[in-house]
């Protein structure tokens, strides 16, 4: 089974101004080819997930309801491009309530792992942000990073010489998740 799991905000939709929360859908903004990259990857056969935090709930800044609304008007225009995304999984936790789900914990990659049965070390996780990176190497799946969203940000910690966690670094690195799906499909 060929698999992707993708990270949503700051990889399929932009990030909202002030490190705000995407709340509704009119709040929802897909990135540059996003849609073109998930039509492609189904294209070709790979079964695709998100794997998203949303904190929002556990603030109280949005309802699981409105959540859902948001992912069905998501799906609807993605498939009206010819993507398909198969499932999607969110921790609506607060960070203080230390769950097994919110990354950088890997669960939500895990239980997609156990509920399609398919191998987390022959998976890609396409993210934007250190814990991402972090969830995928806990999780043993491949770790990408781009570099919309958060992702400069992560990719400027990186780099930086004083790292010590070396294991945790992404295994490649994008400007965008069209520029990951075509390296995913070519290499």
């Amino acid at each position: 089974m060929k698999t992707v799991i993708l990270d949503r905000d700051g990889v399929i939709n932009k990030n909202p101004p002030n490190n705000s929360y995407v709340c509704n859908w009119k709040d929802f903004a897909f990135l540059h080819n996003s849609q073109k990259a998930i039509k492609k990857l189904t294209d070709y056969g790979y079964d695709i997930f998100i794997a998203t935090n949303q904190a929002g709930i556990g603030r109280g800044l949005f309802s699981q309801k409105q959540l859902a609304e948001i992912h069905r008007q998501m799906l609807i225009e993605i498939e009206k491009t010819g993507g398909q995304i198969k499932k999607i999984y969110f921790c609506p936790h607060h960070p203080k309530e230390n769950c097994v789900c919110r990354k950088p914990k890997p669960g939500m990659l895990m239980r997609a792992s156990h509920e399609y049965n398919f191998n987390i070390s022959e998976t890609f996780f396409i993210g934007d942000s250190i814990s991402d990176i972090q969830a995928a190497h806990t999780a043993g799946a491949s770790p990408i990073l781009v570099l919309t969203g958060h992702g400069y940000n992560a990719y400027q910690h990186y780099m930086n010489p004083n790292l010590t966690e070396k294991s945790h670094k992404p295994d490649r690195i994008f400007t965008n998740l069209y520029t990951a799906s075509h390296w995913i499909l070519n290499r």
